[in-house]
């Protein structure tokens, strides 16, 4: 099953006198890179969050959003830690005599120093086990939803694929008819200039032609390479955004070559097609995991 990397999840709950929102959401990236927002006296707990994301997600740039904010209902009793609130008042005086103009700590300002409030009996424990809760709580929907989107980008290649193997049938199928009527133009030409045509001389001329506009080489790796992306998408696992760009690079570089060996309207028409079929489906592939 693929996986997109683009993703957004959402969980909320409270612990004691606070309430916890925690959001996850990312984009396409070359590799994981993962980002938190939260308050600084949650920082603790981001190397255990970080490894519940990366066991989640193999590819995408992942920012993990965590607000916190009082409940409203009911009053809250707040303590004051009043050994920090010493060691700042002492700083404060410390860092005032070293340095002249240095502005003197208001109330107001300790308070909002993070640690120095904390609700009456909050458990920093069960806090801590709420918050990897949710996280896990957001990771099912998170993955989940990589997941869907990741369906929808197998639908839109598979597809994809199925139209070009029918240009490459369609083609291959023609593609003896438009020598011959190539032989057969280019008869008529000579005949017009030369009286006397050599057919022998014609046949090795258009023999050597031949081997220059000779596609089924290209043909091969055109069904080759759709075989392999089809089996990629349908059949493997964990990150494989950077193989199917790979080999959305090779279709495109033989849809190229079959432009360039182009004998006939029909050919350039092909390869078109095929081009505009491949960029369609590379700009998924950036999308997927």
């Amino acid at each position: 099953m693929l996986h997109s990397m683009t993703g957004f999840a959402n969980a909320a709950g409270e612990c004691g006198a606070k309430r916890i929102n925690l959001d996850i959401r990312s984009v396409n990236h070359r590799y994981l890179d993962v980002q938190f927002k939260m308050p600084e006296d949650l920082r603790y707990l981001e190397s255990a969050l970080r490894e519940r994301i990366a066991k989640s997600a193999l590819r995408g740039k992942v920012e993990c959003r965590i607000q916190i904010q009082p409940v409203e209902s009911g009053e809250v009793a707040l303590t004051v830690n009043k050994e920090l609130v010493g060691e700042l008042a002492g700083l404060n005086e410390q860092w005032r005599k070293k340095y002249d103009g240095l502005a003197k700590l208001s109330v107001a300002d300790i308070l909002k120093f993070p640690g120095v409030l904390t609700s009456k009996g909050e458990d920093e424990e069960a806090f801590a086990r709420t918050v990897e809760e949710l996280m896990d709580s957001a990771l099912a929907d998170f993955v989940a939803a990589r997941r869907r989107e990741g369906s929808k980008l197998q639908e839109h290649i598979l597809e994809r694929l199925e139209a070009m193997e029918g240009i490459v049938d369609a083609l291959s199928e023609l593609f003896p008819h438009l020598l011959q009527a190539y032989l057969e133009k280019a008869r008529a030409r000579l005949a017009e200039a030369v009286e006397n045509i050599d057919e022998d001389r014609l046949k090795q001329e258009f023999a050597l032609y031949m081997q220059k506009a000779d596609v089924d080489e290209e043909f091969s790796r055109l069904r080759t390479h759709i075989g392999e992306v089809r089996r990629i998408v349908t059949e493997s696992k964990g990150s494989i955004g950077k193989r199917l760009d790979f080999l959305m690079q090779e279709l495109n570089r033989e849809a190229n070559t079959l432009g360039s060996k182009a004998i006939a309207a029909e050919c350039t028409q092909a390869s078109v097609e095929l081009k505009v079929l491949i960029e369609q489906m590379r700009e998924q592939v950036q999308n997927i995991e």
